[in-house]
């Protein structure tokens, strides 16, 4: 195959609105070829057990494993000094993430952390001369991406060993803020996050990209039920969830 379209939705977060309205954007556009799930899917938002239940039914999808899953199926929990991306372990805010672990674990149950242990933490594809990298953050670790010469290095690594592929394109979440960043014949893209976005727009996001003679990445905004998920963590009361509101409400770590 020298021609491609994956669809890509990152850092859902349990928010079955935004995740519901992706795919009804992905199931309306055409020749989607392959859809690919960025990680993060289940921490941190008012709905695992749906968002569970709805990444069940999408067909043709590969589902990479990010940090807040693997704190899942790690316990983080039960950690006596939990490492939650360098905070604190005394910090009330990390305190109350990891409580929010535990919720989510213990609403997905066995199915759940069952699904969770079957991502992979990256998959690669090469379509004609091009190769593509998926993770949720990077290779090496899933809860901070490669900065530009890190990635540059990759390439270099790695290229020794496909002489044939003359682009190369590194696409990962995590850090729900869109980047795009191109050195030479090397390609980083993240769209930001499907349902908890930080750039200051709530709308959620859903990319597309084509790898045919050239490289086409093409990302959609989309207005969503924030309200329903807003009332959601209200009524749920899940751990931390006055700040996921304002989050959810501003698109804003600083909730400003």
């Amino acid at each position: 195959m020298t021609s491609k379209t994956f669809a890509i939705i990152t850092d859902i977060h349990s928010n079955i609105s935004a995740l519901n309205e992706s795919i009804n954007i992905i199931n309306n556009k055409n020749n989607v070829d392959q859809i690919i799930c960025l990680g993060d899917c289940f921490s941190l938002g008012p709905e695992p057990e749906k968002t569970l239940e709805k990444l069940n039914t999408i067909q043709n999808c590969i589902f990479i494993r990010g940090n807040h899953d693997r704190y899942i199926i790690e316990r983080l929990w039960e950690q006596e000094t939990p490492n939650l991306e360098g905070m604190d372990p005394f910090d009330p805010i990390c305190i109350a993430i990891v409580e929010n672990e535990k919720w989510t674990a213990e609403k997905i149950g066995k199915k759940g952390i069952d699904f969770i242990r079957k991502m992979p933490i990256s998959h690669r594809e090469i379509i004609g001369d091009t190769l593509v990298e998926f993770t949720h953050a990077w290779y090496q670790r899933d809860d901070h991406p490669p900065s530009l010469n890190e990635a540059i290095n990759w390439k270099n690594h790695i290229q020794d060993s496909y002489s044939n592929i003359s682009d190369f394109v590194f696409v990962h979440g995590h850090v729900h803020i869109p980047r795009q960043e191109k050195k030479d014949n090397l390609t980083i893209l993240c769209q930001g996050a499907t349902g908890l976005p930080f750039d200051k727009d709530p709308r959620g996001s859903v990319a597309f990209l084509t790898i045919d003679k050239d490289i086409k990445w093409e990302v959609i905004r989309f207005d969503y039920d924030k309200e329903l998920i807003i009332n959601r963590l209200e009524e749920r009361k899940t751990p931390f969830y006055l700040n996921l509101k304002n989050t959810v409400k501003y698109a804003s770590i600083g909730n400003n």
